[in-house]
């Protein structure tokens, strides 16, 4: 990363200050919009499956960590929004290796989503990489 890129990055965060729609884990939801309000941006959270909140956003965070199938809906009908509206979508497969529906979602959510970042550890990478988990 060339030098002071994180610095402008997050200048341009508190000159646009972006509405950030975020599909979450409800352990994190507070967390999320606290830290998106920390660095300047404005959090919104829903995990409807409806498109209207993701076309008024300029971002989507989409983490697995509590799923059910009415998020899962919610995740790929904002992420195929996003993706066709160009923006940036960040992927956290929690738990992706530790079941079967959790990585099957990661996959599908990399494989037809215009994923920007993946925000994983170690073993949830593996996992969706197609390594050993452990």
């Amino acid at each position: 990363m060339e030098p002071f890129a994180l610095r402008r990055a997050l200048d341009n965060v508190r000159a646009t200050t972006p509405l950030v729609h975020n599909i979450t884990n409800y352990v994190t939801v507070n967390d999320c919009a606290n830290a998106l309000l920390a660095i300047g941006a404005s959090p919104i959270m829903s995990d409807e499956p409806a498109e209207d909140i993701t076309s008024i956003c300029g971002a989507l965070d989409v983490n697995i960590g509590t799923l059910n199938e009415r998020s899962i809906r919610g995740m790929f009908a904002a992420g195929e929004r996003a993706s066709e509206l160009g923006h940036p979508i960040v992927l956290d497969p929690v738990g992706a290796g530790a079941s079967a529906l959790r990585t099957r979602t990661a996959s599908d959510l990399l494989d037809k989503l215009a994923v920007s970042v993946v925000r994983g550890n170690m073993s949830e990478a593996k996992a969706l990489a197609g390594g050993a988990a452990a």
